[in-house]
């Protein structure tokens, strides 16, 4: 079955709205990007870490000092 008319059309107007949205909250969507990925990179901290042995809090907060 062959898409009609106005289907095309309405596709065409979804595609050309949706890049004229994107460029114009560039800025939000990157945002939102950058929060996903960050909660992506943290949960596969999360699943890392409980292949560890636990290390008690001061240490954790002398290596992000600096000072381990």
């Amino acid at each position: 079955m062959q898409p009609s008319m106005n289907e095309e059309k309405l596709k065409c107007l979804i595609k050309t709205a949706l890049v004229e949205v994107l460029a114009e909250q560039q800025d939000l969507f990157q945002e939102a990007i950058e929060a996903a990925l960050e909660d992506i990179a943290l949960a596969h901290a999360f699943k890392e870490g409980e292949k560890t042995k636990p290390v008690r809090r001061e240490e954790v907060f002398k290596v992000l000092e600096g000072k381990a």
